[in-house]
């Protein structure tokens, strides 16, 4: 019995430290901070170089052909998992995984780039929108899928999260009414990557152990903008010497957003439904365990010894990486350029930016007008404002607002959004939208008064 439960405690231990140390401790590469994963995906990326391109192009178009098949032929998919979770999706996604292959075909080929070329094919195909999206998003997600959805497994099957989740349920849940397992994604998108989060917050919705409300409100809450972006964000705008004021600005306005959004709708409305019963922890201590932590480690030891091995930690990788590279890849091509064509080609983000205006102005915000033109267009790409501020507005403590609610706004479409949106999560677009216009007001009720007292 002992050498069993050493065994068990050792299956416990190894993995979780080693995804620990993967997913969530910060190295320091280059000058600046990432995490291990980020790192070795950034690597393959490095040797495949000019490969990742046509390999993005592959999986859309796979992804567009098997989804068709599969609603034309209801059922294909039976008793093949790793295929149905892959291709099975409503008529609505399938127009989205075509429309996603037509687009990168189109920028793919260069379609439209000719000189005096105008017209639809050539906004998609502009470097600034579809060529965007498959050259510097899709080449980047496309590797980090793959590495972390295979090695995501060690956070997820050998109970870490139940371990945590029984040691911080008494903070997550009368805070942010989640359960405490849901400190690890917020702590793997802060360090690493927030999509990142968004992947190990749709396994565990899947899984069952976050109900429909929980999972909804850790994708749009707790998928933070990892430090290192913060960084370029404020660099862009030429205030790196307001860093530390300025990280602690963002933590805080993450924390009330996180206090506040849960309470309010469109979050709050949402069910507390599960998509496979039985899975969820309790939320109280049952009888027989003297604390916590003695109660945790009951539970992740249980997972352990409900392991199958091997075989199933590289299938439950698999359909991660799968799932992630099928299902949402399109969906990123797609939402992503038309997003992007929109805030090129259009005034619609300046129009939808002027209501903010009156609020600007009662803030006392400098340069308020021009600030009002980056209020929403954050809701397509996060380094949009900083790059708007950088290049129109003269007021150093404008930038530094624009530089701070251009992180906390957090529901961008060209990442975030996309994700959730190609994802199982119940949330919609309307609801992303929505949320995203909830974070932008109480950034700018928080950040404005301490921008005023910080360049006084």
């Amino acid at each position: 019995m002992e050498k069993k439960s050493r065994k068990t405690l050792a299956g416990f231990l190894i993995p979780s430290i080693i995804g620990i140390l993967l997913f969530m401790v910060p190295i320091k590469v280059a000058d600046s901070w990432t995490i291990a994963v980020k790192v070795l995906a950034d690597w393959i990326g490095g040797l495949l170089g000019g490969f990742l391109p046509l390999l993005c192009v592959i999986i859309v178009t796979v992804s567009a052909v098997m989804t068709v098949i599969g609603l034309v032929r209801p059922g294909i998919f039976l008793k093949k998992p790793l295929l149905e979770s892959a291709f099975a999706a409503s008529p609505v996604w399938t127009i989205v995984r075509v429309l996603g292959a037509v687009v990168i075909w189109i920028v793919y080929l260069g379609l439209g780039t000719g000189e005096g070329e105008t017209g639809l094919i050539h906004m998609i195909s502009d470097p600034d929108a579809g060529g965007f999206v498959l050259g510097d998003l899709m080449t980047v997600l496309v590797i980090i899928f793959a590495i972390a959805g295979l090695l995501l497994p060690l956070l997820l099957d050998f109970g870490l999260l139940e371990f945590v989740g029984a040691m911080l349920t008494r903070v997550m849940r009368p805070l942010f009414k989640i359960p405490g397992r849901a400190a690890v994604d917020c702590f793997t998108s802060w360090i690493g990557d927030g999509t990142l989060g968004v992947m190990l917050t749709c396994n565990q919705y899947e899984g069952g152990y976050y109900s429909a409300r929980e999972a909804s409100i850790i994708a749009t809450t707790f998928s933070a903008v990892s430090i290192t972006f913060s960084i370029v964000v404020l660099a862009q705008v030429d205030l790196m010497e307001y860093f530390g004021i300025y990280y602690l600005c963002i933590c805080l306005i993450g924390v009330v957003c996180a206090i506040l959004l849960p309470r309010i709708p469109p979050l709050s409305l949402k069910k507390d439904t599960y998509l496979v019963e039985g899975k969820a922890m309790p939320e109280n201590i049952p009888e027989g365990y003297t604390s916590l932590h003695q109660y945790g480690l009951d539970l992740a030891l249980k997972r352990v010894e409900e392991h199958k091995g091997v075989k199933q930690f590289f299938e439950n990788g698999m359909k991660n990486a799968v799932g992630m590279w099928f299902g949402v890849l399109p969906v990123v091509m797609c939402i992503g350029t038309l997003a992007l064509v929109l805030a090129n080609n259009t005034a619609i983000f300046d129009w939808l930016g002027r209501p903010f205006l009156p609020l600007l102005q009662l803030l006392q915000v400098p340069e308020a007008v021009e600030a009002s033109r980056t209020m929403i267009v954050g809701f397509v790409d996060m380094f949009t404002p900083s790059v708007i501020a950088a290049g129109t507005i003269a007021s150093p403590m404008t930038r530094f607002i624009i530089a701070v609610f251009s992180v906390t706004q957090l529901i961008y479409l060209d990442e975030i959004g996309v994700l959730i949106l190609g994802s199982k999560l119940p949330v919609r677009f309307v609801d992303l939208f929505i949320i995203f216009l909830e974070r932008t007001v109480i950034s700018l009720v928080i950040v404005c008064p301490l921008a005023h007292l910080i360049f006084a």
